[in-house]
């Protein structure tokens, strides 16, 4: 499957993005969706994931609670809604996806996944 990320741009802290992932090609089978994001010099960490129903989700702690990912399988595309952003969440945000409807207990490395978009840069100011 290849992933298209956008809705990336600058924002103030506190303020609020909607990032998207369009996926296409192989979108007929199940797949497990996941943003991961990078800030300069350090490695890429995982922000969320989410099942190929929807009804499973799970967040890194910094997010929790002011991130939401979901799913709209009819468009193939992938959303994280970021509220109450902060200087710490700037960086490049990557969709992630592995073709397995499997709710694995490693969702939060990056080595389980199979496919990577290029990436939407988020930059938050304070």
């Amino acid at each position: 499957v290849q992933l298209q990320a956008s809705g990336g741009g600058l924002v103030q802290a506190g303020g609020s993005l909607r990032l998207s992932c369009a996926a296409s090609g192989r979108t007929g089978s199940s797949y497990t969706l996941a943003w991961f994001r990078q800030a300069p010099g350090k490695e890429r960490e995982f922000v969320a994931a989410i099942s190929w129903s929807g009804g499973n989700t799970v967040y890194a702690d910094s997010v929790k609670g002011r991130f939401t990912i979901s799913r709209d399988n009819a468009k193939n595309t992938v959303y994280v809604q970021m509220n109450s952003l902060k200087s710490e969440d700037t960086g490049v945000y990557y969709c992630a996806a592995r073709g397995s409807a499997y709710w694995a207990p490693y969702l939060r490395d990056r080595l389980y996944y199979n496919s990577w978009g290029q990436g939407t840069e988020v930059t938050v100011s304070s």
